[in-house]
């Protein structure tokens, strides 16, 4: 069996049509859903790109694989999903983003040789990469954001795209009235199609080169086809621009409440400018539309995935799994971006077709339970047939839930976020070490832990599903909270870094060292069989000591 791992960038779980929203269609996206399962409660180890993805592909929580932002390296012989799928014999493909920051003086200090096999997927996270692109081809005083090569901008360039960067000047780009680049990065052109032609955008262009690896690749194989969108420069190409309108917008999910005397690090993030943003209707009415536009894109190419797995009769022998690493604020709670954890940033869609027969009882069902973004990385495992290493991999297969099995399950998730690389650790006055946060949420309440000594927030989903009412700000909740810390300790205790022996490789070491001689302790040596002293006994070859 062949697995393909899709993930979209920062797409909100509630922004597919399975999932309810009142507007979007989203009819491949269900379709899978209709084949499969879809989660409803899974989050993901952080809310920020890089630390999210990390996640993902170790199988491991944040704290565990210590990659905590964009652009903090994944540290060197860390086990990646590649690892643990080419010990069971799968190969495992890159096709699109990682936003993976290699450990390159960690590869230097090892003498490890950048161009070697070994080197290569370190610097590509584990992967084999079919395609690498991070699809932010941003470009400043100071030069690229991204130091890669642009693959797509290579393509584009080998369309008649003349620019340097045809990221940045059609792809993410419309056209003004006069004639001049009408950027992504302003909200302002958000309702502008971007100037190129449709088939030649960034979702396509990934969607093409996913098929083209299929067409070659041989079995078992594991794709990660990983697309920028819908994540900013919120812009799309025609017909997608306008595919939906301002009444297609929802209200945003806010209330007064949320600004009287706020937790300081959520104050600190609503005075932000991109929340400042977001609290314009205006710029809701531009920016939510083409959200969904992308989001309408992304569907569509996955439709022609489908498509191709069916014409190619290979359907029948792929998983098939669609995530993203994190959700979008787009105004609610007066926010934007991500990075905080109520349900629209932490919250994800997940939806798994099996095609296997033992799934035939779960097709076209939900399953509620508590999911991790690590829980995919033992699901792979075991689905190539191999054993999970379950000292290194910190989440849970989820096969059983889509065998109609209710196994044992964890009682709460937990995500973590750095926040010491943004501005609002100095608006805070906070060391880079005191700028970690934890959420956990048991099904029912959520709780945030701010490091730096501030107090906790706190949310009842039973009574207040829209996590309005932050419960922390007064009094009659301390046995919840206390409940909730002691959970959060429970998980600071975990095993998580003993990750060189298996609990049973050390079960067959034990007693391993008397085999070979180490036998301290004795009296007299009758405590032992015989054959383990038969090196200790016997007559002396030469004396030395005198009588």
């Amino acid at each position: 069996m062949n697995i393909l791992f899709v993930m979209y960038d920062q797409l909100r779980f509630d922004y597919l049509s399975c999932a309810g929203h009142p507007h979007l269609d989203t009819p491949n996206f269900d379709r899978v859903a209709a084949m499969g399962v879809r989660f409803t409660n899974a989050y993901v180890q952080s809310t920020i790109c890089g630390a999210s993805r990390m996640s993902f592909y170790t199988g491991r929580y944040v704290s565990s694989h210590g990659a905590a932002w964009n652009g903090f390296p994944l540290r060197v012989g860390e086990h990646t999903l590649g690892d643990h799928l080419r010990e069971a014999g799968m190969d495992c493909w890159l096709i699109g983003k990682t936003h993976m920051k290699a450990d390159t003086e960690g590869m230097e200090r090892l003498g490890v040789d950048a161009d070697s096999i070994i080197g290569v997927r370190q610097a590509e996270c584990g992967f084999d990469a079919w395609v690498r692109d991070d699809g932010l081809w941003a470009q400043g005083p100071d030069g690229f954001y991204d130091e890669l090569r642009s693959p797509y901008n290579a393509y584009l360039n080998s369309k008649g795209y003349a620019s340097e960067n045809p990221w940045a000047d059609h792809a993410n780009a419309g056209i003004t009235e006069e004639g001049e680049k009408a950027s992504g990065w302003m909200f302002a052109n958000a309702d502008k199609p971007a100037n190129i032609r449709e088939e030649d955008s960034e979702t396509p262009w990934l969607t093409r080169e996913t098929i083209a690896f299929m067409d070659q690749a041989t079995a078992p194989w594991c794709a990660h086809v990983s697309y920028i969108k819908p994540h900013w420069p919120y812009i799309v190409p025609a017909p997608y621009h306008n595919m939906y309108r301002p009444q297609h917008v929802p209200a945003a999910t806010a209330h007064p409440e949320e600004r009287e005397d706020p937790h300081p690090v959520f104050g600190s993030y609503m005075g932000g400018k991109v929340a400042q943003a977001f609290q314009r209707e205006d710029v809701r009415d531009k920016v939510i539309p083409v959200y969904m536009g992308l989001i309408k894109q992304c569907d569509d190419q996955l439709g022609v995935l489908l498509d191709h797995l069916e014409e190619t009769d290979t359907l029948k022998d792929t998983m098939i799994v669609l995530t993203s690493d994190h959700g979008d604020y787009l105004g609610d709670h007066w926010m934007g971006e991500k990075e905080l954890f109520h349900d629209p940033s932490v919250k994800i869609p997940m939806i798994i077709y099996d095609p296997r027969a033992e799934a035939d009882a779960t097709r076209g069902t939900t399953c509620d339970a508590l999911v991790e973004a690590i829980d995919l990385a033992p699901t792979f495992v075991e689905a190539a047939g191999g054993t999970v290493a379950d000292h290194i991999l910190e989440g849970r297969s989820l096969l059983p839930w889509l065998r109609g099995e209710t196994p044992e399950w964890r009682d709460y998730v937990i995500s973590e976020y750095d926040f010491s690389g943004t501005p609002h650790a100095d608006i805070l006055g906070l060391a880079p070490r005191d700028c970690r946060l934890f959420m956990i949420f048991d099904g029912r309440f959520k709780m945030m832990h701010a490091e730096g000594g501030f107090r906790p927030m706190l949310f009842d989903l039973q009574a207040d599903p829209e996590e309005f009412f932050d419960l922390a700000k007064g009094t009659g909740h301390d046995a919840e909270i206390d409940r909730l810390y002691a959970s959060l300790a429970e998980w600071g205790r975990r095993m998580s870094q003993r990750v060189t022996r298996s609990d049973a490789q050390i079960i067959a070491g034990r007693g391993r060292s008397r085999l070979r001689g180490i036998l301290p302790f004795l009296v007299d040596g009758s405590e032992v069989p015989e054959e383990m002293t038969a090196h200790y006994r016997g007559p002396v070859a030469q004396r030395f000591t005198k009588d």
